[in-house]
């Protein structure tokens, strides 16, 4: 089993930086895809990137392309997003996940084992 715990969420004005970490606590992510996804109010929850268990391969969503990055420390059992440059849009509630496949990079909610809890973003204009 894995625990998952996101945090560095915040309010922010647009233009600005946040860096979301996604803790691992019961077992070493090490061997793990690890997703970011996110869900603004009253929308689905929707594919933010992806990064396969070694850290040499990401895969982003189109409207975060050049803005944010995944990264991971697996001497840490953490994985992070750096966001910058931020929009109001990008609003939302950001959820880690964990894909036991971990050499797949997958988009799919479905295909994650473990998810956080979630941390909330806000980006006012």
């Amino acid at each position: 089993q894995v625990q998952l715990e996101e945090s560095g969420g915040g309010l922010v004005q647009a233009g600005d930086s946040l860096r979301l970490s996604c803790a691992a606590s019961g077992r070493t992510l090490s061997s793990y895809g690890m997703g970011w996804f996110c869900q603004a109010p009253g929308k689905e929850r929707e594919f933010v990137a992806v990064i396969n268990w070694s850290g040499g391969r990401k895969y982003y969503a189109d409207s975060v392309k050049g803005r944010f990055t995944i990264s991971r420390d697996n001497a840490k059992n953490t994985v992070y997003l750096q966001m910058n440059s931020l929009k109001p849009e990008d609003t939302a509630v950001y959820y880690c996940a964990a894909d036991s496949r971990g050499w797949v990079l997958t988009t799919e909610m479905h295909e994650y084992d473990y998810w956080g809890q979630g941390t909330q973003v806000t980006v006012s204009s």
